[in-house]
């Protein structure tokens, strides 16, 4: 299973990653595109993040705080972040396999 720019952007990502643990085999992956982020502001002040957190800023936090769940990423959530959300939704495996200037790929694995 593959999903593409959207845990960032749900009210409820480990509801979503919870559902996808419960959907796999133990020999399935589930890889995860997300925007390329840093876990801190200053990893972010690049041309790519600082438009990244102006995308965040008036569509993304906003759309994820309007819908019910309680767990949004909020801006730019970086690795640590999505990894955390993978755990909690009980993966056992993660990591990251590819890298772009815009998007990262992720691995989890139950």
């Amino acid at each position: 299973m593959t999903t593409f720019d959207a845990l960032h952007d749900m009210g409820d990502p480990l509801g979503a990653a919870r559902h996808v643990r419960e959907s796999l085999t133990p020999d399935d992956t589930w890889m995860i595109v997300e925007p390329f982020a840093g876990d801190s502001v200053a990893d972010n002040l690049n041309p790519v993040g600082r438009v990244y957190y102006s995308f965040s800023t008036f569509l993304c936090v906003p759309n994820a705080l309007s819908q019910p769940g309680g767990y949004a990423l909020g801006a730019q959530a970086g690795e640590p972040a999505i990894r955390r959300l993978a755990t909690d939704a009980g993966f056992t495996r993660f990591q990251r396999v590819a890298e772009t200037p815009f998007n990262i790929v992720y691995e989890a694995r139950p």
